[in-house]
């Protein structure tokens, strides 16, 4: 697994995806204080420009700030950016986190080839291909099942081992009683 890991780091790197100058400048990068310290993640403004577009206006404005993650499901992923409901400090509904997005339109699919592996980020949709917003998703594990079918922003660069303590939901569909939440999100590292 983890010469899969290295292998699929090293491609990127070639194709010149990961490890780019911009990434390295701090303005394609988005740095998520969970409770157990910080994930970064490279954004990928070649592959998804109105993707990553969003979630840097969003982390900018500080929308994504205690926002509960509310679909966890173990070795699989965890699923945040509700900014409408899922708001931990002003706004959260259990019964309705997930259900959200931001004041924003939905964004165009931009689909890609490049695989979802453990660290990746994705962004939530709904059934139409074109209803992502402000949802995102980590993968615990590899999915290639979600390949080619939901927009890749981006990949989780270091911190991954405090994503790994993401409190697990219970349902089948993995909601999650008194969830974890983002604490703070900012642009940079």
């Amino acid at each position: 697994m983890k010469l899969l890991h290295l292998a699929f780091a090293a491609t990127l790197a070639v194709a010149g995806l990961f490890g780019t100058a911009n990434a390295q400048s701090n303005e394609n990068i988005l740095t998520i204080q969970l409770k157990d310290g910080p994930v970064v993640i490279e954004l990928l403004p070649q592959v998804a420009p109105k993707h990553v577009e969003r979630m840097k206006e969003l982390a900018g404005k500080g929308e994504y700030d205690n926002v509960a993650f509310h679909r966890v499901i173990d070795g699989f992923m965890a699923q945040t950016g509700d900014v409408e409901f899922g708001d931990l400090k002003d706004g959260y509904d259990p019964a309705r986190a997930g259900t959200g997005g931001s004041k924003l339109p939905d964004l165009p699919a931009e689909f890609s080839n490049i695989p979802f592996e453990r660290g990746t980020i994705g962004m939530a949709r709904a059934q139409d291909p074109n209803s992502a917003n402000s949802q995102f998703f980590i993968m615990f594990a590899d999915g290639g099942f979600l390949n080619g079918q939901y927009t890749v922003v981006g990949k989780v660069v270091a911190g991954m081992e405090y994503v790994d303590k993401i409190k697990r939901g219970e349902g089948a569909n993995g909601e999650v009683s008194d969830p974890d939440a983002m604490l703070k999100v900012t642009v940079g590292r």
